[in-house]
């Protein structure tokens, strides 16, 4: 059985695991969450930096852990297996950016086919972060989650800190030398499954799987994707 440690992605937090822990302890696995830094904790978001939450994962990791990340997530995931390599088992992309060193997760999201965010966010006064308007949130993450879920989610979201989205993150063989796997959402309408198909190329065929679910298959179906990471983990 493995170890995981879920991560989550903009604007959420550990809650959002709530239905795939146990999902998975079902089924043997030990499963850990975390809050990232900045995200609900009253913090002002202009001080925190990308290298805190990377350090965030690793305190919560241990050498077998494989590592989940959630759309932003993919940015202190690696981040983390570039500082800390030997202190990770693996990682797993679930619809999430796969960095590209020398870019920033916004220059990424810039650089993508399609802006699925337009119009959708909204930034504080000080411009240090962003809300997704409560108008647009549950077409873009949760347009096939139960209606139950998608109260508890609105209840829950919270500001999400720009700067670690804007710092350009530096990868290197640190980093390459950590196995990867990847989970494609074929209907996420907030990184474009086209976008997903394309940073998931880089890696080995055997390794990239697909959901057919949107941005948040931890609730659109938390048991289909507690088997998948079962599985890849097997491969780790």
């Amino acid at each position: 059985m493995a170890e995981f440690l879920l991560v989550h992605g903009s604007c959420h937090g550990a809650w959002c695991w709530r239905d795939v822990v146990p999902a998975l302890e079902a089924r043997g696995h030990t499963a850990r969450t975390l809050t990232l830094p900045g995200h609900g904790d009253g913090r002002d978001p202009a001080g925190i930096t990308l290298a805190e939450t990377a350090e965030a994962v690793l305190a919560a990791s241990t050498p077998d852990t494989i590592v989940l990340g959630h759309s932003w997530a993919g940015f202190p995931i690696s981040a983390a297996a570039e500082a800390g390599p030997d202190r990770l088992r693996g990682l797993i992309y679930l619809c999430s950016y796969i960095p590209v060193s020398g870019l920033s997760l916004i220059g990424m999201r810039k650089a993508g086919p399609r802006q699925t965010l337009t119009g959708a966010t909204a930034k504080n006064a000080a411009g240090t972060s962003y809300s997704f308007v409560a108008e647009t949130a549950p077409e873009l993450f949760y347009h096939d989650c139960p209606a139950e879920t998608v109260e508890f989610a609105l209840e829950h979201l919270c500001p999400q800190p720009i700067p670690p989205q804007d710092t350009p993150i530096r990868l290197g063989d640190r980093f390459e030398g950590v196995p990867k796997a990847y989970i494609r959402c074929t209907q996420d309408r907030v990184i474009p499954p086209e976008y997903q198909a394309q940073m998931a190329a880089q890696l080995p065929p055997q390794r990239v799987f697909e959901m057919q679910t949107s941005h948040s298959p931890f609730f659109a179906d938390p048991e289909g994707l507690a088997d998948l990471i079962g599985h890849i983990a097997k491969d780790f």
